[in-house]
């Protein structure tokens, strides 16, 4: 007696795992549908949160553009070519960042990449370093690049930071592969990056500056400096330091106010974030 073969299965029984296989397998499928069978997967036990979220990240990097994810101009840290070595030692300090676009005059015309480690390699000679020589090669993309060639062309290149322009040629910011990379494992907070929940407004540094938050109120400021700076006008100091430049500032612009000075560390396109503070000499 012949025995019959098994009834062929149906898709509303087919495992997930037969249904991702055939998402995969190369058939017409909607990228929706092939989150939608890994997140079954995830339900079921077979893929953690954190896997999940990669593999939906990677997936829908390809459909994001460099525009989606750059740091825009306002909030780029530029360094000018004739600024003076103290001065651009500063800015570099204070940003802590380890790559910084240097310009010629306008921030359109870019000269090349300046790494940390140059400058710090140069530092340690003792003598004077000519920025020039340590610029490295600048690459331009558009705004309109896919994130996932993007990372392939960082991979092949060895490049970490990219600056992006928009349709007329003008610098619109730049991108760093960490920005890219974010997009499919979450945030990546270095030492650099402030906690917002944590962020004291007013942080004392070991050479005798002060970190300030833009969103100090001035009357905090002026008990914690014994000043006496007006709060009539302003509540906060980012709102009194804009006022006194009559514009609103980018990083690496100073303003004397009394005793004080202030440069701008951090800042977007609509406010000042956070200020470097001076006491007098200090």
């Amino acid at each position: 007696m012949e025995m019959s073969e098994d009834p062929p299965s149906t898709p509303s029984h087919r495992t997930w795992f037969a249904r991702l296989t055939q998402a995969l397998s190369g058939e017409p499928q909607s990228r929706e549908e092939l989150i939608e069978e890994l997140r079954h997967a995830q339900a079921n036990g077979l893929l953690s949160n954190d896997t999940l979220s990669m593999i939906e990240g990677a997936i829908n990097v390809a459909e994001l553009t460099v525009a989606d994810v750059m740091v825009p101009r306002a909030q780029t840290v530029f360094l000018p070519i004739d600024a003076p070595q103290n001065a651009i030692l500063d800015i570099v300090i204070e940003s802590g960042h380890s790559r910084f676009p240097v310009h010629d005059g306008d921030k359109d015309e870019i000269l090349g990449i300046l790494l940390a480690k140059d400058l710090l390699r140069c530092l340690a000679k003792g003598e004077p370093c000519d920025v020039r020589t340590l610029l490295r090669p600048v690459t331009m993309i558009p705004e309109s690049k896919r994130l996932n060639i993007l990372l392939k062309e960082f991979r092949l290149s060895r490049n970490h930071m990219a600056i992006v322009v928009d349709e007329y040629g003008g610098v619109a910011g730049l991108v760093t592969i960490e920005d890219v990379l974010e997009q499919i494992v979450g945030d990546i907070d270095d030492e650099h990056d402030i906690d917002e929940g944590e962020t004291k407004l007013i942080q004392s540094q070991p050479d005798g500056r002060f970190l300030v938050s833009a969103l100090t109120p001035i009357a905090d400021f002026n008990e914690r400096f014994g000043s006496e700076f007006s709060d009539d006008e302003f509540d906060t100091v980012g709102g009194m330091v804009t006022s006194e430049m009559g514009h609103l500032p980018e990083p690496g612009e100073e303003a004397e106010l009394g005793s004080f000075h202030f440069r701008v560390t951090k800042a977007d396109a609509r406010r000042v974030h956070q200020f470097a503070v001076r006491v007098g000499d200090g």
